[in-house]
């Protein structure tokens, strides 16, 4: 049976989310409710003050029609992480895992295809409805989940223009590794700018020739047999997506080398015949066709070792090859 899948990434959700409440000091049992809606306090710890983070993961239907989570405990790690950073009571594993599994299953039907997947946002808020607690984390909290069908956001062949920015950062750097939306709007301006100014479509942030990752995605260079990309820390996004490529390229016998490089490195790495791409959930892998470093435009001259590896992540995903690492979970609907 063909499943329809919307035009806009991310625009129709399933009618159902779960969802779980921090109340009283303790997490409350996980309740079901309409996606279409949620109702909060005006003065919403959230609204007022950014205490919300979240998650991006996907759902396959595989050849065999088996249903298929892919690596939902790393997200599940992730946010965790995010919540004790911003002071927000941290979810447990257990529940958080059991609702993921549960919507999916309730979405089955719904769910396209391989290349097309079922896209989950598992979303953590504050919300003391008091304006007056800008200096201190919200005591309670809801998780919500939203499952919506998409279609595959990676186009073989689509230009990919990245501008190098040096001299601002994407986030503060404390806060770099919060998957919140506070990092993505202090990224805006200067995406906005690249893209009007430059015809950009992200930007890579590189504060003081340092190459970090862009506004949505991790960055690597594919230099050769090596793959370079920046240590874990605080500055940047811990991508789940990001862990799996690296544990590929290593299958694939690449030697990763996460380490600092610089944008001089980089650009000497393009010029002379170097890969780069982007990492991330939506699109697994995007590879970059061009970057735009101190005002020229530098085409990168291949995409072909990226869309191998990417290759290799989704065979897994859909099922066409072994899950070595196990990193998929059976959904039964």
């Amino acid at each position: 049976m063909a499943r329809e899948v919307p035009a806009v990434f991310g625009s129709v959700f399933h009618q159902d989310m779960p969802v779980l409440a921090f109340e009283n000091g303790s997490w409350q049992e996980v309740r079901w409710q309409q996606a279409n809606e949620l109702s909060l306090a005006p003065g919403a710890h959230c609204l007022h003050y950014g205490s919300e983070c979240f998650e991006g993961l996907k759902a396959f239907r595989q050849k065999n029609d088996d249903i298929v989570l892919f690596r939902p405990d790393a997200n599940i790690a992730r946010m965790q992480q995010s919540a004790k950073l911003l002071h927000l009571p941290v979810p447990e594993a257990e529940a958080f895992h059991a609702a993921l599994v549960e919507l999916v299953a309730r979405a089955a039907d719904e769910i396209p295809d391989a290349p097309a997947a079922l896209y989950l946002r598992p979303t953590l808020i504050g919300t003391d409805p008091v304006i007056g607690k800008a200096g201190v984390g919200s005591s309670n909290a809801l998780l919500y989940i939203l499952a919506s069908p998409v279609g595959d956001y990676f186009k073989a062949g689509a230009p990919m223009k990245l501008l190098v920015e040096t001299e601002h950062m994407r986030c503060a750097p404390h806060m770099g590794r919060v998957k919140c939306g506070g990092n993505y709007a202090s990224a805006l301006p200067w995406v906005t700018k690249a893209r009007e100014e430059y015809g950009a479509h992200q930007v890579l942030f590189c504060p003081n020739g340092d190459v970090q990752e862009t506004g949505a995605s991790n960055f690597a260079l594919i230099k050769g047999d090596e793959i370079i990309t920046k240590p874990l820390t605080d500055e940047f996004l811990h991508g789940v997506t990001r862990d799996s490529v690296l544990k590929i390229a290593r299958d694939m016998g690449y030697q990763v080398s996460e380490r600092n490089f610089t944008v001089s490195e980089l650009k000497e790495a393009v010029e002379n015949g170097a890969e780069a791409i982007l990492t991330g959930t939506a699109a697994v892998i995007s590879p970059v066709t061009s970057f735009v470093i101190e005002g020229k435009e530098i085409e990168v001259q291949s995409q072909e070792r990226g869309a191998a590896i990417r290759k290799a992540i989704t065979d897994i995903q859909y099922g066409l090859v072994e899950d070595r690492h196990g990193w998929l979970v059976k959904v039964k609907p």
